[in-house]
């Protein structure tokens, strides 16, 4: 038959796409598809097969330049992957009478290695749902915590002569807090890559488990340490879910579908932060379980009174019932699927030198401005953990280049769409973290609002956010990823400059508006990178991927929070000096009108007189924060121009009746990302 009408054939595909010939032609049958320099060339083949080396260093697509015809060997016997992006359809191709030989890996090997099993729509929705109230609760649990704090002091904490919770106890507690902030940010890249080599169904699944253990031994907690290790446990399992679950959406979703499953994914984290707050409250003040306890006639005390009063537990517990359904539904709609696995185990040593690097970064870090520790001088406890994240670091890098598997591969950073993605999450992150500890602080201390005020604002930008994230999946549909991600960043650097012009006389109304204004274009961001990022590491590198992304962020917001911290508290020190100082015990009298300053000190009309100037003076200090955010975001913007431009995603279809090119959800066959097919063409 000749070669053009062969080509048109409509089982052609079907043949070359399962990596040989159909009803097992051999390579004597006259049908067979030869694949060289000449074929190649011609219009029609350009049109479906480019071929790329195969040797592992993701270099350049070789496919229609004419040079393929001169290597030696054929596509199953060099073991060479198909398409770098360069054309509309992906294929295998089995050049004929070539055997595969000892020691190639063939491409249904290669497609079945890294590829889950397709399951149906439906199951593949009902997986992204559960995916979605794992991220939903771990970023919950970031937030719903700080409503609870004070209940949760009263209750533990040892008190003073007053009956005050003691100083020292105030900081024993923040690790209730701080404890699942660590653990969380530490297991996100171990997550990301046990998710890449032992597969992500069970390693979510595991997740839950651990989660749900780890809010019932919170909630059950008898003291601070208790409650401490339970959040610890918690911080492990929901640092787990967030890349797992990216991960897994990735692998499971592909062409347009794979950006709205992310968005999704990321809006939903969000919503969990956004819902942490209002869930709180609701528990705290609707919640009267002692009363329901007496009307039952439990006896007091009693086990049963110790394990679910007081009404903060539920807190904690509300994530019980929760995870449960979860785990059944995921252990029910992912059957006969997994993500792919890697025979080579995972690098146990890199992991424990980057967790260590990272937990020292993230010390150093929450040391900034510190003057006391209880012991050693901070600045010097803050130099060693510096010095030991550097040499960590370094050390991760080393063994990463010379491992053929490691645990962090720095060959990743080589992609610019890769090393962009981290870089605007690192960006915005710091961003972030301002708009939220300077959206808070201003309403707290400069228009002295209380819960509730509090509450809309900062309930304004984590639900906006999530509005964002949701939107910006759809948008990287018909919008390129760079244009997605520069709306999203020019919104923020505004809204950070229009919260540079706030004073005490805004009204909470327009603060609660710019702050979710702010959420909005945040929210933008969070596909365009995270899809950027899976898209050029490739599946086999999806889970960190995902990890890297999330974990950059959060040290972009732990550095934020660090050094808003640090600067406010020099600065406050400075201003109580200036007031109360012992050289000067009068100086509160310069800063208030001349008619007022033969008034006591705690007189209505003088204290009244200092919170005035008090408000100024905290928006002034919010002023500078707020400008160094918004050039930090836009700093942010030639990164977020290079993550990549709109992409038309065409995928094999799963079954083998289907169309080829679909793409959807429930997986593929094919390859795409950097292991073999890409699954992006740039138009």
């Amino acid at each position: 038959m000749p070669r053009d009408e062969r080509l048109r054939e409509p089982d052609l595909g079907d043949e070359l796409g399962h990596g040989g010939l159909r009803d097992g032609e051999g390579a004597d049958d006259p049908q067979a598809v030869d694949v060289g320099k000449g074929l190649v060339d011609e219009a029609q083949l350009a049109q479906l097969v480019g071929l790329e080396d195969g040797v592992g260093d993701r270099a350049a697509d070789a496919g229609g330049r004419g040079t393929q015809g001169e290597r030696s060997g054929g596509v199953g016997g060099a073991g060479r992957r198909i398409n770098g992006g360069l054309y509309q359809w992906r294929l295998i191709l089995t050049r004929s009478g070539a055997a595969c030989q000892p020691g190639c890996v063939s491409a249904n090997d290669t497609s079945r290695r890294l590829y889950p099993h397709p399951v149906s729509r439906f199951s593949a929705w009902s997986l992204l749902a559960v995916f979605g109230i794992g991220v939903f609760l771990a970023g919950l649990e970031l937030m719903i915590t700080a409503t609870a704090l004070p209940s949760i002091l009263l209750d533990l904490a040892v008190t003073d002569q007053l009956g005050k919770p003691a100083f020292s106890e105030l900081r024993h507690a923040s690790w209730i807090v701080n404890g699942y902030l660590l653990a969380y940010v530490v297991a996100m890249p171990l997550a990301g890559r046990l998710a890449d080599v032992w597969g992500a169904r069970r390693l979510f699944l595991g997740a839950l488990v651990v989660f749900i253990v780890g809010s019932l031994v919170a909630g059950r907690g008898q003291n601070l340490d208790e409650l401490i290790a339970g959040r610890i446990i918690q911080g492990i399992g929901g640092g787990v879910l967030v890349p797992v679950g990216t991960a897994a959406a990735s692998h499971l979703f592909e062409g347009h579908d794979r950006p709205r499953a992310l968005g999704i994914i990321g809006g939903l984290t969000f919503l969990g932060m956004a819902a942490g707050p209002f869930l709180g409250a609701a528990i705290l003040g609707g919640f009267n379980v002692a009363g329901g306890l007496d009307r039952l006639g439990v006896p007091d005390p009693s086990l049963i009174r110790e394990t679910l009063t007081p009404t903060w537990r539920w807190v904690f517990y509300v994530n019980v019932p929760i995870g449960f359904v979860a785990l059944f539904i995921a252990w029910a709609a992912s059957q006969g699927w997994e993500t792919p696995r890697r025979r080579a185990g995972p690098d146990v040593v890199g992991a424990v030198v980057w967790s260590l690097a990272l937990a020292a970064a993230l010390g150093a870090t929450t040391l900034i401005g510190v003057a006391d520790v209880g012991g050693p001088d901070p600045i010097q406890v803050g130099l060693a953990l510096v010095g030991l994240a550097v040499v960590a670091t370094l050390l991760t890098v080393v063994r990463g280049l010379r491992r053929p598997d490691p645990f962090l591969d720095p060959r990743l950073f080589r992609s610019v769409a890769f090393s962009s993605a981290a870089l605007v999450s690192l960006l915005t992150g710091f961003a972030f973290a301002t708009a939220i500890i300077g959206g808070a602080v201003f309403v707290d201390r400069v228009l002295y609002g209380g819960p509730d005020q509090q509450r809309l604002a900062l309930g304004s930008l984590a639900g906006a956010t999530a509005v964002g994230a949701l939107l910006s999946g759809f948008a990287v549909r018909i919008l390129s990823l760079r244009i997605v991600t520069f709306v999203g960043l020019v919104i923020c650097a505004a809204t950070l400059w229009l919260m540079s012009g706030w004073t005490p006389a805004v009204a909470i109304g327009s603060v609660a508006l710019v702050l979710g204004a702010f959420g909005f274009g945040f929210g933008l961001t969070v596909t365009p990178r995270s899809t950027a990022a899976v898209e050029s590491a490739g599946r086999s590198s999806f889970g960190m991927a995902s990890a890297i992304v999330t974990v950059a962020r959060m040290i972009g917001m732990a550095v934020g929070v660090a050094i808003l911290t640090a600067y406010g508290s020099t600065t406050i020190d400075r201003l109580f000096d200036r007031l109360f100082s012992a050289a000067n015990p009068d100086g509160w009298k310069d800063v208030i009108p001349a008619e007022l300053r033969d008034r006591p000190l705690r007189d209505g009309l003088v204290v009244d007189a200092l919170e005035a100037w008090a408000a100024r003076e905290a928006s002034g200090i919010l002023v500078g924060m707020f400008v160094v955010a918004g050039v930090v975001t836009i700093v942010a913007i030639p990164p977020g121009l290079a993550l990549g431009g709109r992409t038309r995603r065409l995928t094999a279809e799963p079954s083998a009746t289907g169309p080829v090119g679909a793409a959807g959800a429930g997986g593929s066959d094919g390859l795409d990302g950097q292991d073999g097919f890409e699954s992006t063409i740039a138009l």
